[in-house]
This record gives C-alpha cells, sequence and structure tokens, in this order.
C-alpha cells in the first residue's frame, strides 16, 4: 500500500490556531538547538544574476523524527512584476521509515514561520502591555509580521512605512479589513514617523544596502525590535549601534555571527562582543540572563537569518494540524 505525501497549502496554513501551534514547535525546537540536541545545516546560496538566489535548506529534527527540504529562489525586482519575492517548495519526511509525508508551499512556509519565530520573540522580550506597532516593509513578510505579533500582544495600531506608496496604502487597507477594524493602520511618510513611540518594531525589508533605514535615537528606549529583512550576511536594516546597549537576542550565535548584518557590523566595530548575544533557545528553556522588565527596561533586538531547523519544526506543526483535521473530518488527507 503506497502512501501519498499530502498538500499543504497556503489556506492550510492560515489562522492564529495555526500560527500558535508553530510557535510552540518552534519554542520547543530551539531548546534543542541551544542545548545541542539538534543541529540545522548551514544553507546553500547559489547566486544568479543581480541579487537573485536559488536556496536549499536540508535538517532533520530528531525528537520528532522529521526531517525537511526546502527548495526556495529570492527574486527581488518580482515585487514589480507583480510576482512575490519568494517561491519554493518544502518536502517533509518521515526519518523512521523514509517516506515523504508532505509538500508545503515553500514561500507561505517561509512566511509563516518567520512571522511564528516573530511571535516567539516578541513574547519572550516585549512588555506584555505593549499595544503599538511599526512595520518597516509592505510584503508578505510585514503582513504575517502584524499577524504574529498582534497574536502575542494587544496591538491596537500599526503604523507602516515602505518606498512604494501604493503598497503602502494597500497594506494598510489589509490591516484594517483583516482585524475588522480592531487594529488602526497609518500609512508613515519616513521610517522615523513610523518607529518613533512604537513599542514593536520589525523590520521585513528586502534591502542589499549596508545604510540602516532605522536610526538608534528613533528607537524609543525600552521597546523590542524584530529585525528580519536584509537579503545577505551585510544587509544592515537596523543602526549598529542599536545593539550596543540593547538586549541582543539571536536564533543561534554562530549563525549569528556569521549572516546576521547588525552582528557581523557591531562586532567589527568593537560594540558587542560574542557573549551579549543570547541564544533564543535559552530563553525559551529559562537559562538565558532575564530580559529587562520594569520601568528601566532596556531596548530588546532580536535579529533574525532563518534558519533550515526551523522551516523542519514548522512544518511538522502544520503536517500534525493537517492530520489532525483530516482524522477529524474523515478525510483521507492525500
Amino acid at each position: 500500500m503506497t502512501h501519498a505525501p499530502i498538500t499543504i497549502d497556503a489556506a492550510a496554513m492560515a489562522g492564529e490556531d495555526r500560527l500558535r501551534q508553530v510557535v510552540e514547535s518552534l519554542a520547543e525546537m530551539f531548546a534543542d538547538l541551544a542545548t545541542g540536541r539538534t543541529e540545522s545545516p548551514s544553507r546553500t546560496v547559489v547566486q544568479h544574476g543581480p541579487e537573485r538566489e536559488l536556496v536549499t535548506g536540508t535538517a532533520v529534527w530528531e525528537r520528532r523524527g522529521v526531517g525537511s527540504v526546502k527548495i526556495t529562489t529570492l527574486t527581488p525586482d518580482n515585487p514589480g512584476r507583480g510576482l512575490p519575492l519568494i517561491h519554493g517548495v518544502v518536502v517533509l519526511t518521515d526519518l523512521e521509515t523514509g517516506r515523504v509525508t508532505a509538500l508545503l508551499d515553500g514561500a507561505e512556509l517561509t512566511a509563516v514561520r518567520t512571522g511564528a519565530v516573530a511571535a516567539l520573540a516578541t513574547r519572550l522580550c516585549a512588555p506584555e502591555d505593549a499595544d503599538s506597532l511599526a512595520v518597516i516593509g509592505a510584503g508578505v513578510q510585514a503582513r504575517a509580521s502584524v499577524l504574529a505579533v498582534s497574536a502575542v500582544r494587544p496591538i491596537r495600531s500599526v503604523r507602516v512605512y515602505s518606498r512604494t506608496p501604493a503598497r503602502t496604502e494597500e497594506f494598510a487597507r489589509w490591516v484594517r479589513d483583516t482585524t475588522r477594524g480592531r487594529i488602526e493602520a497609518t500609512v508613515c511618510d519616513s521610517v522615523e514617523e513610523a518607529v518613533t513611540g512604537a513599542a514593536v518594531i520589525c523590520t521585513t525589508t528586502s534591502t542589499s544596502d549596508a545604510t540602516p533605514l532605522v536610526r538608534a535615537e528613533w528607537v524609543t528606549p525600552g521597546a523590542h525590535l524584530n529585525v528580519i529583512g536584509g537579503t545577505h550576511e551585510d544587509s544592515i536594516e537596523v543602526e549598529p549601534a542599536l545593539l550596543a546597549t540593547a538586549y541582543n537576542v539571536v536564533e543561534d550565535g554562530p549563525t549569528a555571527v556569521a549572516e546576521a548584518g547588525e552582528v557581523r557590523a557591531a562586532l567589527a566595530a568593537g560594540l558587542i562582543e560574542e557573549k551579549d548575544l543570547h541564544a533564543l533557545g535559552d530563553l525559551c528553556r529559562g537559562a538565558a540572563p532575564a530580559v529587562p522588565a520594569g520601568p528601566d527596561r532596556r531596548t530588546t533586538v532580536f535579529r533574525c537569518v532563518g534558519m533550515a531547523i526551523e522551516d523542519t519544526a514548522a512544518a511538522a506543526a502544520l503536517y500534525t494540524a493537517a492530520t489532525t483535521a483530516a482524522g477529524n473530518t474523515g478525510e483521507n488527507g492525500s
């Protein structure tokens, strides 16, 4: 008897319940990563043409008995064609039998798991009463960030800036419509206007520049930042000087040193040392220094680069959710 893999499309990944399941799966995985119970091999990146990439990532998560292979393309000029920045597919496998169990939309999985990682960092770092969000960028990942952050904090307002006015206006309408007016969205004329006074800031651009988009002096002390954009290891969205006084969180120390532009620049300038980087998994398991709280809390910065094991953990959670739902409805899931 053959068991065909199920297909998990964007619709099957949507909704707050699915997001929360992915967040919990990532928290478990990051704890394993921090303690050496799993690892994330480096991705293979092939550059072709101006800033275009073909990226493959493979990882196994022994605790859950799953592995995944992800193939994605990154094409920065695609939005100008009316096409997504990212295309791809993720193949989920069962480690015991070697069977391919699911095929997932790679672009949507990237958005969901990156949003979920930001949600996890926000849950661990941001003030519990944080109700204002600034978003730099107005693409797919910006939308995922709004859904993710508002799932873990009582967000009431979103201020957005991007370089494309039409997309920015469309994004603001999407926020209002998606949240049925629960969250007010404001289009800003500059990055400074968007981030000033915000309790949570998400940068979600496809910049390849080393010139910061967000200046340190614009950030309100005690704010939390999720820095998740940029197209390569020297791209910078947030001024590295901010890291000198912030509580800095990364997915994994060595990976951040190799791939995170702000971290690399801050280390090179002597603003921070590697010991100033706190692994997200250590926060998940309570092994990192406590995140500062109270009226004198420090700004927190989570610098995300994306790791292959994150796709594995997210795919595992979505596969479990899909097969559970299929079982409850009597469908065969194939």
